[in-house]
């Protein structure tokens, strides 16, 4: 079954990656650090925070989150993830990015090779839709495909 999900398109881009989702507010510092402190090549999700993420790999997922919460380094954790070839395969935000998130992603968008598709204003249903696993699919012009 396949159920369709249109938002906002922060960085243009398509994909095609499984989903991992996070219920919860996304620690950018906490859930990137052991990805770019100490080489992490898997890209676990480090904040013990938040149960949905904490330990899974992140690299070359679709992330489904309701939005970003932290630190105000968030913005350039995303840019160096991106930069390193650690990023998940797309971002997309339930709710409205917030300026943070948001630079970070157009700053890797512009200066780096990475190709990291953020999709913002999907909706409560997406973000209680989704699910780990399912297949998503980001189109240029913001339409979230998921298909279980």
């Amino acid at each position: 079954m396949k159920k369709e999900f249109k938002g906002r398109v922060i960085c243009a881009g398509s994909c095609t990656a499984p989903a991992l989702v996070s219920h919860g507010g996304f620690n950018t510092l906490a859930s990137f650090q052991m990805a770019i402190m100490f080489g992490d090549k898997k890209v676990k999700c480090g904040d013990q925070n938040n149960p949905d993420l904490y330990k899974k790999p992140m690299i070359g997922t679709a992330l489904c989150l309701p939005e970003t919460i932290g630190s105000t380094t968030g913005g350039m954790i995303l840019y160096t993830v991106c930069a390193a070839g650690k990023a998940p395969a797309c971002m997309l935000f339930s709710k409205p990015i917030d300026s943070l998130a948001a630079s970070g992603a157009i700053l890797a968008d512009v200066w780096t090779d990475s190709s990291m598709p953020v999709i913002d204003e999907l909706g409560e249903d997406f973000i209680e839709y989704v699910q780990d696993g399912m297949m998503i699919t980001v189109a240029e012009d913001g339409t979230v495909t998921v298909e279980d």
